[in-house]
């Protein structure tokens, strides 16, 4: 795919949308669709790669409550036109059709390589990836789980949900400090999985969320990783015009935030 004059490819994560409470997330939704408004003419494509919602879960029939204004937004980028492409994270994960039939977005489930101009992407949540974590890699399969999935979908929706939103702030009350601080080169997991990656295919750009954390490293040999940060902390996002690729933030005074190795 090339680009078209003037436009450009936008890539955004971890949204998050639900926490910490209906408040906070509707203020930080509707920051969220300003800036999709704003970058609408320019957008040759956008790329929404995991934890839009801090909990999400496709009942047969039950839709769940809120998030009108990012729906509607994303269904006004696509039928204007605009491919969205989405990325089920670790706190979205339990996605079926919706998506797809509701708002034309494909929805991955695991990391996809993308061409762009001659540059080449490789594009993920980055949960459960790389070295150690191997708790959550063994939950991530009973998530992952079909049958689980029904089990879950029994519970009456105000239960499971419930059930759901707590559990999730129970996780980012054991995540949310060693998010603040990159690890190092050793020590950063999805450095390393790129790493690992790049023994087998060689990849211009790594992008990934997740981490929470904004990071721009250099991996040598013309690669970059790039971790999207967040739309809670920092509000930060790719931009890639068809020749360079460039991470910042909606938020000029958080620039020096992004770590840039």
């Amino acid at each position: 795919m090339q680009i078209p004059a003037g436009k450009k490819i936008y890539f955004l994560s971890d949204f998050h949308l639900g926490a910490p409470d209906r408040e906070i997330s509707l203020e930080r939704e509707k920051k969220i669709v300003q800036f999709l408004d704003e970058i609408q003419e320019k957008a040759a494509e956008v790329f929404i790669v995991g934890d839009l919602f801090d909990f999400w879960y496709e009942y047969r029939k039950v839709v769940p409550k809120g998030y009108t204004r990012i729906l509607g937004k994303l269904a006004a980028l696509t039928d204007s036109g605009i491919p969205v492409h989405f990325f089920v994270g670790n706190h979205d994960m339990w996605m079926k059709g919706y998506f797809q039939e509701e708002l034309n977005i494909p929805v991955y489930f695991e990391p996809k390589t993308f061409d762009r101009n001659g540059q080449s992407f490789y594009i993920g949540h980055g949960d459960g990836l790389g070295p150690g974590d191997h708790g959550y890699k063994f939950m991530k399969k009973i998530f992952r789980n079909k049958f689980c999935q029904w089990l879950f979908g029994v519970l009456p929706p105000a239960v499971g949900v419930g059930l759901a939103n707590y559990l999730s702030k129970k996780s980012r009350a054991v995540t949310g400090l060693v998010d603040e601080e990159f690890l190092g080169e050793d020590k950063e997991w999805l450095i390393a999985y790129c790493k690992e990656v790049l023994q087998r295919e060689h990849f211009d750009f790594f992008i990934f969320g997740h981490r929470h954390l904004p990071i721009d490293f250099s991996l040598g040999n013309d690669t970059r990783y790039i971790n999207l940060g967040d739309w809670i902390r920092y509000y930060t996002y790719a931009e890639f015009d068809g020749e360079k690729l460039e991470l910042t933030s909606r938020l000029p005074e958080l620039e020096y935030k992004i770590v840039r190795k």
